[in-house]
């Protein structure tokens, strides 16, 4: 099963999702890394009340064992659905990347 699969699968048994977007953004980044680099966009109710750093625990949480390897990097955007609505269902895409060789 690859990485991005782990990670829906984790967060859908984990979480009551409205919607959910898992980029793998690994090319996006110098080196060889395929499936360590990941933009995820999540919407639940399961968020109502929760600080954004508790929001992250709780992905964290989930995702224990992935975030120790092979996980790199992820850039969460996490939204209750009233939250989502008010972005009009548009997060913010990720920056190119300038680290390593690609930072010149």
């Amino acid at each position: 099963m690859s990485v991005q699969s782990t990670i829906e699968q984790k967060l859908q048994q984990g979480l009551n999702i409205r919607h959910l977007e898992i980029d793998n953004e690994s090319h996006m980044h110098s080196g060889p890394a395929t499936d360590s680099h990941f933009r995820l966009v999540l919407v639940s109710d399961d968020f109502v009340g929760k600080r954004l750093v508790q929001r992250h625990q709780l992905i964290y949480g989930l995702l224990s064992d992935e975030m120790q390897n092979p996980i790199h990097a992820l850039a969460m955007h996490l939204y209750t659905g009233e939250e989502w609505q008010l972005k009009n269902g548009q997060a913010p895409q990720s920056p190119q990347c300038l680290g390593g060789s690609k930072g010149g």
